[in-house]
């Protein structure tokens, strides 16, 4: 079908999201397993020994160890309020920070950041002023400041008072919680619907029944993300293989052997990476080895890049060029690897 298509349903067993753009799978959220930590749950946490030449510690709570990346001043054994903003990789602690945020489809909540603003990406002067006298309109609390969100642009006025109003109560709630205690979750970090929900743009067509990753051909699509081949616009490929260390990209021109089939190729392979990454839930260091081309033709690929992952919901940056000729990126381990979510 043309348009957009959101459909909430199990897939082997897991609770899933899929956003479907003109008939193709575009996005993906599934339910991690139990045991991990979902990114943006909040806990009151013990604080545990700490990571000397690292300048963190680790944190106790009722669900397992947290990496504190900057605990300077905070003494071992007391209590503090924290958020998880990344999975943890394997083995390892679940990253966590001081620093709260509290995201709704509206509006990011931030205690102890003072101060309302408006997304820069909501460039309408007349929608900025409006949004600024909705706000004015609504008690803040003391020490805490909001950003309204892009999603706000084409939104009602009541929708994203009544939103900012919500997230501003549940900060309320959170900083009203005792300092002092035994380590305790707070909120529990939101699950794919509410992401889907929170995150996603309104779609044409929603489908939450039993049954509609069938009816919709969603399930083949994520057996397919199993393959790590990923076809591309013409004859040319690539190969998505996460390891323990990096995820790993291969591109092949397929059957094409023109002269200009290896910057063919690459440019395709660029475009599609933001999607392929996306879909798998890979983040971490990427490393893409791509067909044969020039080296005048990198910057080309970076200015490819650039534009691919700005439409990416994911935090993306392009570190460099190996000495071997490899592209590296570095990615937000914002979801879980889809194979770690897979039964």
């Amino acid at each position: 079908m043309k348009g957009t298509l959101v459909a909430f349903d199990a897939f082997r067993g897991r609770q899933a999201a899929a956003r479907m753009v003109d008939g193709r799978l575009d996005d993906l959220l599934i339910e991690p397993p139990d045991d991990r930590i979902r990114p943006g749950t909040i806990y009151r946490a013990k604080v545990g020994r700490p990571l000397k030449g690292q300048g963190g510690a680790i944190l106790e709570t009722p669900e397992g160890m947290l990496f504190l990346r900057q605990a300077k001043g905070i003494g071992q054994g007391e209590t503090v309020l924290v958020q998880t903003n990344t999975y943890a990789e394997p083995g390892k602690a679940t990253p966590a920070a001081l620093k709260l945020l509290l995201k709704s489809r509206f509006v990011i909540v931030t205690p102890g950041a003072e101060g309302a603003n408006i997304a820069r990406s909501i460039r309408d002067e007349e929608r900025r002023v409006e949004l600024r006298e909705l706000l004015a309109g609504i008690p803040m609390i003391d020490g805490v400041g909001l950003v309204i969100r892009s999603a706000a642009a084409d939104a009602n006025d009541e929708a994203i008072g009544e939103d900012v109003e919500r997230t501003l109560d549940l900060a309320r709630q959170i900083l009203t919680e005792p300092r002092q205690g035994a380590p305790e979750k707070i909120l529990e970090g939101p699950d794919v619907r509410e992401l889907a929900m929170r995150d996603w743009p309104i779609p044409d067509v929603s489908d939450a029944e039993e049954g509609s990753f069938g009816r919709h051909g969603i399930n083949e699509a994520i057996e397919a993300l199993t393959d790590p081949r990923e076809p591309l616009p013409g004859p040319g490929e690539m190969f998505v293989e996460p390891t323990r260390a990096l995820t790993a990209i291969d591109v092949n021109t397929g059957g094409d052997t023109s002269p200009a089939s290896g910057l063919k190729a690459n440019l395709a392979a660029t475009n599609a990476l933001p999607r392929a990454l996306r879909l798998r839930g890979l983040g971490g260091q990427v490393v893409v080895d791509f067909a044969p081309m020039p080296k005048r033709d990198r910057r080309q690929i970076e200015q490819a890049a650039v534009r691919a992952f700005r439409a990416d919901p994911i935090e993306t940056s392009l570190v460099g060029w190996t000495p071997l000729g490899h592209l590296e990126l570095q990615r937000k381990r914002e979801r879980l690897p889809l194979s770690e979510c897979l039964p």
